[in-house]
């Protein structure tokens, strides 16, 4: 893998500015009195980034910046923010800019996940802190390198996985790892969804006002196609981490706050990961499963995660995307809505329901006290590191042993084949 540092890399995509001479690695955002709004560039509007620019904004957060590599993006949610914040705000279409950008005190990167690392970790040597979507990295060792930008650059990190601040989750993983559940004996996260189908369109032109090649960044050369695009780039290995890191990261998350709780933060990885998963439903472009079953060895339990994107009736438990713990004494299910203890006995157990949470509110709340945010970089990095695993064994359609100490597969150099990636020139990973 091709790595260079900071200054070498804007020069090389061309950005001959005061930030590419590394004026701003050490700034950083003014201390804030209790009124004093966040200023922020979103960095990637369409779908999830529309979503979380809301959130923000309805937090307390104000937009100057929105960048993205579509006029047609940028036209239509700058607009939007202008209405919800009732201030106007600017456009950028190279990310760069709104590193660039002293006023900016953090930016939200709500990108294809093969881009999050390059920016997040320019990012935190701009002096930028930062709210990265999930799945927080595309490799296992980029999550390693986000992680330690973030630490070297003192820098508020947030990761995506919301449900990290709401209250009832919080409570549901207190209650599953208080030990009223009994013996803890398998933890369970499963999606119940439909993926219609993509089709097999042919290539086609690159629509007006599309930087394509930046979008594809570090990914390889490849011709333009609709549906590797807007939001289908998520079916493709070029720059996704197939379902588990869209939607079972969520729930998986979940399962490893309680099993941090339990374990310790630093014990909170598996040592052997197995299953099965293929394309079973539909014949159209989609490369990643649409079907899975994925078993993660902890020793004193499993952690088991299942996926249906052929079908949502009768999901599993009652809910299409939930957590479940299973005890000897009850079993706890929790999802969006709340959660609920069955007991052993029959009779009705503790139940909460969703009292709220802002992911948005947390992240804004530590760029101004400079504590830890919920859902900091090392968790997530760590939830992310499930989803890569099972990946991994998915491709290679093979248990694989995992070492949580070293984060390799020991000796199996196919499987570390998959730890890293090739970066296409010039967008290549910073050094740190």
């Amino acid at each position: 893998m091709n790595q260079e540092n900071r200054r070498s890399f804007l020069k090389k995509t061309g950005v001959p500015t005061a930030f590419a001479a590394g004026g701003f690695v050490n700034w950083n955002p003014a201390a804030y009195g209790a009124n004093d709004k966040v200023t922020l560039a979103l960095i990637g509007g369409h779908n999830q980034g529309r979503h979380d620019a809301k959130s923000f904004v309805e937090a307390g957060g104000v937009f100057k910046t929105v960048c993205d590599i579509d006029d047609e993006v940028i036209r239509k949610v700058s607009g939007e923010i202008k209405e919800w914040q009732k201030k106007d705000v600017g456009s950028a279409k190279d990310f760069r800019e709104t590193l660039d950008d002293k006023d900016i005190d953090a930016v939200l990167i709500v990108t294809p996940d093969h881009w999050h690392a390059i920016m997040a970790i320019l990012a935190c040597q701009a002096g930028k802190d930062v709210y990265c979507e999930k799945p927080l990295s595309h490799t296992i060792h980029e999550g390693h390198l986000m992680r330690d930008a973030a630490r070297k650059y003192d820098r508020v990190f947030q990761v995506g996985t919301q449900r990290r601040s709401m209250n009832h989750f919080k409570s549901a993983v207190e209650f599953a790892t208080s030990g009223n559940l009994g013996n803890l004996c398998m933890i369970k996260a499963w999606m119940c969804q439909v993926r219609e189908s993509i089709g097999n369109p042919p290539d086609g032109p690159v629509p007006p006002g599309v930087d394509y090649d930046r979008w594809l960044g570090p990914a390889p050369k490849r011709s333009f196609n609709p549906m590797r695009f807007h939001y289908n780039w998520r079916f493709f290995w070029d720059y996704c981490n197939s379902e588990l890191g869209n939607q079972g990261v969520h729930m998986l998350d979940i399962a490893m706050w309680a099993i941090a709780e339990m374990k310790g933060l630093e014990n909170s990885l598996p040592t052997r990961v197995s299953g099965q998963a293929g394309i079973y439903w539909l014949d159209d472009m989609k490369e990643v499963p649409d079907t899975q079953i994925t078993t993660y060895d902890f020793g004193d339990y499993p952690l088991v995660w299942e996926l249906r994107s052929f079908a949502r009736h009768d999901p599993i438990e009652g809910t299409s995307a939930g957590t479940g713990f299973y005890g000897t004494e009850g079993t706890l299910i929790v999802d969006g809505r709340g959660w609920k203890v069955y007991q052993k006995d029959g009779k009705p157990g503790p139940s909460e329901k969703d009292s709220g949470g802002s992911h948005a509110a947390n992240f804004l709340e530590c760029v101004k006290s400079r504590k830890q945010p919920n859902s900091d970089v090392e968790i997530g990095r760590r939830s992310t590191t499930i989803c890569h695993l099972g990946n991994i064994a998915s491709r290679l359609g093979r248990e694989v042993v995992f070492d949580p100490q070293t984060e390799t597969f020991g000796d199996d150099e196919e499987a570390n084949l998959f730890l890293r990636k090739e970066y296409r020139e010039p967008y290549t990973l910073p050094e740190i």
